[in-house]
């Protein structure tokens, strides 16, 4: 948790003094997700789950490059449901089919790519992808005594998507969890990373 704090702090002091230098843009944003957990061993059966988030995204455009910055800061809730008892050693506590919900604060610090020289058209459409780490803090779970959490984790995010009319941008990504999330406390190699599919809107004015 120190850790994920001290590399925020990092880059948001080195992202400080770039607004004067791009074209920088904010709104609102909006998501449903498809997310699972990724445990280290074959145990248990995982079942996928349906999230969603909100939050306020920003853009940061360097002009005449088409690079830039793709911010935020947004709630995300992800999870899965975990067949804890498909193991003896969870069943004979009475354990089953649990569902884990975990509710992050996720904050994207991506490099991104908008292609903006169509003749005019990127007025209409403009492709662009973009890439990069995902810090999350965990701000809430539920609550399954079997399960230790690791109070946040930091992901690699790969997104692709549209801008329409100059401001509304639709997007996809998936982002994979490069830190455990959650590891249960009777097997001590037993630890999941999450994985999550996004379709997300978002308004820039």
């Amino acid at each position: 948790m120190k850790k994920i704090s001290l590399i925020i702090l990092i880059a948001m002091a080195m992202l400080s003094g770039l607004p004067a230098l791009a074209q920088f843009r904010y709104g609102p944003t909006a998501s449903v997700d498809l997310s699972t957990l990724r445990f280290k061993q074959d145990l248990i059966q995982v079942d996928r789950s349906v999230g969603a988030s909100a939050g306020i995204a920003a853009e940061m455009m360097f002009p005449g490059l088409g690079f830039g910055l793709d911010l935020g800061v947004r709630y995300q809730q992800r999870g899965a449901t975990l067949h804890l008892g498909d193991r003896l050693i969870w069943e004979s506590q009475g354990y089953g089919a649990e569902r884990s919900y975990l509710h992050f604060i996720d904050i994207p610090v991506h490099l991104k790519f908008k292609y903006t020289r169509l003749n005019g058209f990127e007025n209409t459409i403009a492709p662009f992808v973009y890439a990069g780490p995902t810090f999350s803090i965990l701000a809430g779970h539920s609550n399954i005594p079997a399960l230790d959490y690791s109070g946040g984790e930091v992901g690699i995010e790969f997104g692709v998507g549209a801008e329409l009319w100059n401001h509304w941008q639709i997007s996809a990504s998936y982002d994979m969890g490069m830190t455990y999330t959650m590891k249960t406390k009777l097997l001590e190699n037993f630890s999941a990373r999450s994985g999550t599919w996004d379709l997300r809107l978002t308004y820039l004015f």
